[in-house]
């Protein structure tokens, strides 16, 4: 009637080995899948970046971070390029800011010896036109 031996506990002062593998096997099977889900196509992406950031020409179209869209005109260091938005409307921007390439153009020649012009400002011409006073109308 009455149970002598309990075997649902192990005995006193016995410890299994697998206790420490059983906690460890989720945790690396939570990273293997960690990198494969984002640390490997991110290091992929990174690397088309870097590739695109490398193949940048002047001539090429591209589109920047903020949306901007524009053609390169100069490629200043390895960190600027000068990119045309419309005629005489450039911008100085970061290379590592573009993010795509819309047409690939071919090689143009270096302008690097060409000074850069001045962009020129419109004047603006100021006519003020003299109105002739207002007319009272009285109305008795």
């Amino acid at each position: 009637m009455f149970i002598n031996n309990a075997f649902a506990q192990a005995p006193a002062g016995a410890t299994s080995g697998g206790d420490l593998f059983s906690l460890l096997v989720p945790f690396a099977l939570i990273f293997v899948v960690m990198y494969f889900l984002i640390i490997r196509p991110q290091s992929k992406r990174m690397k088309m970046h870097k590739e695109l950031i490398s193949s940048l020409r002047r001539g090429d179209i591209v589109v920047t971070s903020g949306g901007l869209v524009g053609k390169i005109h100069r490629v200043v260091d390895d960190s600027d390029v000068i990119i045309e938005l419309t005629e005489n409307i450039r911008i100085t921007h970061q290379r590592q800011m573009i993010v795509e390439i819309r047409a690939k153009t071919e090689t143009l020649p270096s302008d690097d010896n060409e000074e850069e012009e001045p962009v020129k400002k419109a004047k603006k011409k100021t006519t003020t036109k003299k109105r002739a006073p207002a007319k009272k109308s009285s109305t008795s």
